[in-house]
């Protein structure tokens, strides 16, 4: 093993000024959308709720509210997993996903309903269209999920409801069929297509678009029916990218993730804030520039689906020792991103991981790196970097230094410092 470097460069605590436009009442936002969207369900109609598998900020509020507004029309609601192949492919992995996001019978006040089976409602593009058999079975279908930018392709549409209705709706079989499809087309002519075909065969009664802020809270909810939902999803697409957090540099020698999952992206760590991305058919911007990143653990929430450790050039054994490699292999399979599951070098503590990825950085000495620190992608907030940043820090009118620069810590057992609270 080459040996490790004698100085590591010393650290700021940086704090983002980021888009902040929390719903105060979200139950009250989510009941207003609906009844202003017009939708078509009537007294006695049974009503297959999709949601999703994300980490949706208050999604277990935002399905509840759903949920007891179609209560209040009459309408017999259930909940369903529209989530393609996460979980493991399987029912019970699905339902134990929606579950842990406080997705329950008890807590919606209503049935789920799980399956694995789907049936065919149509075709495009040479292939069959797939729906969740026991959502295609209800009288309409609704579903409830967030708009963001995609971490695969740029598109009027990325991520959302019509991903949704043609990903997660499909199952395995669908989410599989189209990803192969993606490889021939792109991903954005993929899901509308799909989508537009549901849309057309599908008994569709509404779509309930989440956006969130900066700060990962729920900024805005808007329901709309079927016919609406295409351009009622690219008009909120233009907010989510306002309102994302990103990096603040354009060029960084090393990014160190302290964690990746999907329950921070489906990409493990979100494309659009590390500039990377896993299908080279797909223009995807390169921003940031970012020469080497460190992923140092696995969240617990992910169950061992380490998809996305491949966008990382240095990890370490705490974390591959977590990877459930049959998930991961479900998930990066089905998405038709093998190299998304690529691992990479894996070190024996976090102090070893960083060190090794700053020898291959060229020239640069460690202490004058422009080395960036993150708790994950979702959490951009309060980030640290190092002191090559401080004339772009002290030059921004979005970044505040926090205390004094200190090396980069790690404990007696080369283990980071946790962030502090």
């Amino acid at each position: 093993m080459p040996s490790v470097l004698p100085s590591l460069p010393r650290m700021y605590r940086v704090r983002q000024k980021l888009s902040r436009q929390r719903l105060a009442d979200i139950p009250a936002a989510v009941r207003a959308a609906m009844a202003g969207a017009g939708l078509p369900i009537a007294r006695g109609d049974s009503v297959a709720v999709g949601a999703g598998s994300r980490g949706i900020s208050n999604i277990a509020a935002i399905v509840r509210a759903t949920v007891d507004y179609l209560k209040e029309l009459g309408a017999v609601p259930f909940v369903f997993p529209a989530m393609g192949s996460h979980g493991g492919a399987t029912t019970q992995g699905q339902l134990e996903i929606l579950e842990h996001y406080g997705i329950t019978a008890a807590s919606m006040g209503c049935p789920l309903r799980a399956t694995m089976d789907v049936v065919q409602v149509g075709s495009t593009l040479g292939m069959p269209v797939w729906c969740d058999r026991v959502a295609a079975e209800a009288d309409w279908i609704g579903v409830v999920n967030r708009i963001k930018p995609h971490t695969d392709f740029k598109g009027e549409i990325e991520s959302g409801l019509c991903k949704m209705m043609a990903i997660g709706m499909g199952k395995h079989r669908g989410a599989k069929q189209y990803h192969r499809a993606i490889v021939n087309h792109r991903f954005e002519t993929v899901i509308m297509a799909v989508a537009r075909e549901v849309l057309a065969k599908a008994r569709i009664g509404f779509g309930l678009g989440i956006v969130e802020d900066g700060h990962d809270e729920t900024a805005a909810v808007e329901a709309f029916k079927a016919a609406d939902i295409e351009t009622g999803e690219r008009r909120l697409l233009q907010d989510a990218k306002r309102w994302m957090a990103r990096l603040p540099f354009s060029s960084i020698d090393l990014l160190v993730v302290d964690e990746i999952g999907k329950n921070i992206s489906g990409s493990g760590m979100d494309t659009n804030v590390i500039g990377r991305t896993f299908h080279p058919r797909e223009t995807f911007p390169k921003d940031p520039a970012i020469l080497r990143i460190v992923a140092l653990d696995l969240t617990p929430d992910s169950g061992g689906n380490a998809t996305g450790i491949g966008n990382a050039d240095f990890t370490t054994r705490r974390l591959a020792d977590k990877i459930d490699w049959e998930k991961t292999a479900i998930n990066v399979l089905t998405a038709s991103a093998p190299s998304a599951a690529m691992m990479p070098l894996a070190f024996k503590s976090d102090r070893e991981a960083v060190e090794q990825a700053l020898s291959c950085i060229g020239l640069i000495e460690p202490e004058h790196a422009r080395v960036v620190r993150i708790k994950n992608t979702l959490m951009l907030e309060e980030i640290e970097c190092s002191e090559a940043f401080l004339p772009e820090i002290r030059q921004s009118p979005s970044l505040e230094i926090i205390g004094t620069a200190e090396p980069l810590g790690f404990d007696a057992a080369g283990r980071i410092i946790p962030f502090a609270h």
